[in-house]
């Protein structure tokens, strides 16, 4: 349905990748993976036809269409919600606009009047008279209420921008669905309403997502850029990266036979298959599993960072609590009111709700900004650290200086060798270290953050999305460091895989009061009582 022929891109001397020959088909779900850098969202601009390649083709099958998720969340300011979300089926918003605009000229001919009605026969024939309720119906599965429907873009708030572009994206059943970073801003219980779509959805999508549970969920393939090339693999993401591990450990072990190899494989494909995942889309994956090749698996060439926190003392007894605490906006509504916390010994606590509400909520408990009300008692035992989302007052060019400086400012061992090798479990080898701090990217920012963190050796972490600007790997290791950490915990993250692995308990903040649970994840969301916990305290039906 979609051919990508002897494809290539370079930049300069920088080859992202070339001679790629792969095909999408009908019914399939492809999860777009590679290194920060190695080109995922290029690639999709390129079968968008956004950008062109320098060399080869792609060929999207005649008679079929294409929708791409918007990146641009102004580019509808002007237009109403309802609308925004048909102009992603073009050609029947054309229609629509064309006949209503002769309807609406007193002084159209019977020419145009004739144009009208074939037009009407085309409308009705592409389904433009379901066009309102099926955007309408789209946009309420997403929490957008029916009073916003026919509000203009520029007034709505940034996440529900994000929702209405996504419903255009949905909208007209495309034939191919390209996606990226499709839960970037989306609350937990709207990204998990869209994977149930996407694996209900019977045409193709191809997304690029940091999100390892939403691609466990919706992918049959793995599309994986890596090598300068760009290859396609059967199953989801954790099928992969553990079948990639695999083979890598394989290779490496150069006593093994190759006979005892495969019999390993084949042990793993069949247990993966068995327990296939929580997808809907498991019973055609196993099938695929089953028919899989061997030869198709290769290890990565992914790298992946030192991410392990270890306190320097245990925590005690006493380790927090929150007495009372209020926090109000600058136009004086509240952020949070009256919240009584107390922290037990092991707890690591993920916080729900809205992301300004969650970020003022660690500047208070930081220290950073004054409460209006209340008191923050952490017990005698407890050294804490803080990563905070927006980590701009690290990196500001008054204080740029080379990584060995920056962050040997953080260590009690001050050697350079000691601080080299430190960085290089992150990542930053050979010359690396000499970069400036001011001008590294989004992740490099936050893995430097993470190794101080790491070398002040606390008990107690407040990390606000530590996974933003992380590459799969990364945020897999972070995972993994998260859940062997010994100390105590409040995080926050969209990260799916994450909160669940991680958190003992919830707490979900609202401007009434909190919401707080010893479910695990997946029990929360699904919860009728949570639901209604969550209605009484908002005052309104929630979806």
């Amino acid at each position: 349905m979609l051919t990508v022929n002897n494809l290539g891109l370079q930049y300069g001397k920088r080859v992202l990748f070339d001679e790629v020959d792969v095909k999408f088909t009908l019914g399939n779900c492809y999860g777009v993976i590679g290194a920060n850098g190695a080109g995922k969202s290029t690639f999709l601009k390129i079968l968008s036809g956004e950008i062109d390649p320098n060399r080869g083709s792609v060929s999207l099958e005649p008679g079929k269409r294409m929708a791409v998720l918007k990146q641009d969340h102004f580019e509808f300011e002007e237009f109403e919600v309802l609308n925004t979300v048909i102009m992603g089926y073009k050609e029947l918003y054309d229609i629509q606009e064309e006949k209503n605009a002769i309807y609406m000229n007193p002084e159209a001919t019977d020419a145009e009047g004739l144009r009208a009605a074939d037009l009407e026969n085309t409308y009705g024939e592409m389904g433009g008279w379901e066009a309102e309720s099926d955007a309408a119906e789209l946009l309420s599965n997403m929490g957008i209420k029916e009073h916003l429907h026919n509000k203009k873009m520029k007034e709505l708030t940034g996440s529900e921008k994000v929702k209405v572009l996504l419903a255009q994206a949905l909208f007209g059943n495309p034939d191919i669905l390209l996606l990226d970073e499709p839960t970037n801003d989306l609350d937990a219980y709207t990204a998990t309403w869209l994977a149930d779509f996407l694996a209900d959805f019977k045409n193709t999508v191809i997304v690029v997502s940091h999100d390892r549970y939403f691609l466990d969920m919706v992918c049959t393939h793995v599309v994986d850029i890596d090598f300068k090339s760009i290859r396609i693999y059967t199953g989801n993401y954790t099928f992969w990266y553990e079948s990639s591990q695999l083979m890598a450990s394989q290779i490496a072990n150069k006593n093994k036979k190759t006979e005892q190899k495969r019999k390993e494989m084949m042990e793993f494909i069949s247990r993966f298959s068995a327990n296939a995942s929580k997808s809907r889309q498991a019973t055609s994956r196993k099938k695929a599993l089953e028919k899989l090749n061997l030869e198709d698996i290769r290890p990565s060439s992914r790298k992946y960072p030192f991410i392990a926190f270890q306190p320097e003392r245990e925590p005690g007894d006493q380790i927090l609590k929150l007495t009372k605490l209020s926090k109000k906006n600058e136009a004086g509504d509240y952020f949070f009111q009256n919240l009584d916390i107390t922290m037990n010994h092991g707890e690591k606590i993920v916080l729900l709700g809205d992301s300004s509400a969650i970020t003022a909520f660690y500047e208070v408990v930081s220290g950073k900004v004054p409460a209006d009300t209340g008191t923050i008692e952490f017990g005698q035992t407890i050294v804490w650290d803080y990563l905070p989302n927006d980590n701009h007052a690290f990196f500001t060019e008054d204080k740029d200086q080379d990584l060995i400086n920056w962050l040997r400012e953080y260590s009690t061992d001050k050697d350079e060798q000691f601080i080299r090798g430190f960085l290089g479990r992150m990542l930053f080898s050979g010359e690396e270290v000499n970069k400036m701090s001011s001008v590294l990217s989004g992740g490099e920012k936050v893995r430097c953050m993470l190794s101080k963190i790491m070398l002040q050796r606390p008990n107690f972490l407040l990390l606000d999305e530590p996974t933003n600007h992380l590459d799969l790997e990364s945020i897999t290791v972070l995972n993994t460091g998260m859940k062997d950490f010994k100390g105590n915990m409040i995080f926050t993250t969209h990260d799916h895989q994450l909160i669940q692995t991680v958190a003992n308990r919830i707490i979900e903040i609202t401007p009434n009061g909190i919401i707080d649970s010893l479910l695990d994840f997946d029990d929360y969301l699904k919860s009728d009582n949570i639901k209604k916990q969550r209605e009484k305290l908002l005052g309104t039906a929630v979806a």
